[in-house]
């Protein structure tokens, strides 16, 4: 079988996406399949390693931010793939796999990696009203399946009136095959050496929470909590929109300079030495498919703190804490987390690291989506993961 995977960048500045797509067609690939890889070329940054050298690249034309790019349907008409898979909306490749789900006759599956939330539909509005009466409804109403990261999702889906069958396959990780020195990160980043580490990792984007998350650290540093273990918050990631000169300006006027340490991206070797020396994750999104930051710091053992938006209950499965995005429900998780002791942390993080490789791994999300291909493609009883309307 050969599904194409189809979306705007497949580099660093694309967000959450491009490593779930190359995560997945890793999987598909080392599982029989024969995926392709198409997206629009990046004039600032190459393609994510992960993507490999078959990645399809094609310029565009206009403003990138569209991803209007006439070769990448010319490469889509021939050879045909047997299906297409998109990941993410609002930009141009949803109007080119409308056309080849048309033209071809053939499936198209369809992945909004939580762009149909609330919060992400609420900003660009207006953008984004227009280009769903434009393009996205109709692709949307014509995919053979649409594909849900979690059950909350799901309801996004059917409260904007999407009737479609719906599959619901969470995304996963990639256990790593060796963990750097814990000593590492702190030869890289001196201040970090004999710190309790909490890890923000993931971009530095207004949907992501952080001011929240300073004015939470604030509190607690204003309460000694943080001086209990001589606690230090890293935000380390990509700068988006300017909103990392925001952050840091509030980190400033709190005084938590010595509490804070902003690290600026961090990939391969540096990333993997960040989750280890870590003690505790947080995510304090306002918005969030599944997060593939969670799953990568619950894989290495590491207690998480998550917001509801988050879509992922940690604390049923006593991996960490859950809170809402807002300061006073963040800083009593926090306080929480940073009032256990090692051992229990430790506890929480051995529980989560046990239910990522238990449910979460690629291979076996990729056999999941593998069987709503197949259902796409012949038919039949559907999936378990495919939910239809009565």
């Amino acid at each position: 079988m050969i599904p194409a995977h189809l979306t705007w960048l497949l580099s660093v500045r694309g967000g959450g996406i491009p490593p779930v797509v190359a995560a997945l067609a890793a999987a598909q690939h080392q599982a029989g399949l024969r995926p392709r890889l198409l997206g629009v070329r990046d004039p600032a940054a190459p393609a994510l390693t992960e993507c490999g050298d078959s990645a399809e690249l094609f310029p565009h034309r206009g403003p990138l931010a569209l991803g209007f790019a006439p070769g990448l349907a010319r490469a889509l008409a021939g050879p045909a793939p047997d299906l297409l898979h998109l990941h993410g909306l609002f930009t141009w490749p949803s109007r080119a796999a409308r056309r080849w789900g048309r033209g071809s006759g053939r499936p198209v599956l369809v992945t909004p990696h939580g762009m149909l939330e609330p919060w992400a539909l609420a900003h660009s509005r207006w953008k984004k009203r227009l280009f769903w009466a434009l393009v996205e409804e109709g692709n949307l109403r014509g995919a053979r399946c649409l594909h849900a990261l979690n059950q909350n999702e799901a309801r996004a889906f059917r409260a904007l009136g999407l009737r479609n069958p719906i599959a619901v396959i969470p995304n996963g990780v990639t256990p790593p095959a060796a963990r750097p020195d814990r000593g590492a990160f702190a030869a890289r980043f001196p201040s970090v050496a004999n710190r309790r580490l909490l890890l923000f990792l993931g971009r530095i984007h207004p949907k992501k929470g952080l001011p929240i998350l300073v004015e939470a650290w604030a509190r607690l540093a204003r309460e000694a909590e943080l001086a209990r273990e001589d606690w230090l918050l890293v935000v380390a990631g990509p700068d988006q929109l300017g909103h990392a000169a925001e952050v840091a300006g509030r980190v400033a006027e709190r005084g938590l300079q010595r509490s804070v340490l902003f690290t600026g991206p961090l990939f391969g070797e540096a990333k993997a030495e960040a989750l280890t020396a870590a003690d505790a994750f947080v995510l304090p999104s306002h918005s969030e498919g599944f997060s593939m930051a969670v799953l990568e710091a619950m894989s290495l053992g590491l207690p998480v703190v998550v917001t509801r938006a988050c879509n992922f209950d940690v604390q049923a499965l006593g991996a960490g804490l859950v809170c809402d995005p807002e300061e006073g429900s963040l800083s009593a998780a926090l306080r929480d987390l940073v009032r256990l002791p090692p051992g229990e942390r430790e506890r929480l993080g051995a529980r989560g690291r046990e239910e990522v490789l238990r449910r979460y791994t690629w291979q076996e999300v990729a056999e999941q989506v593998h069987s709503v291909y197949r259902w796409s493609l012949g038919g039949g009883a559907p999936p378990s993961s495919v939910e239809l309307l009565e």
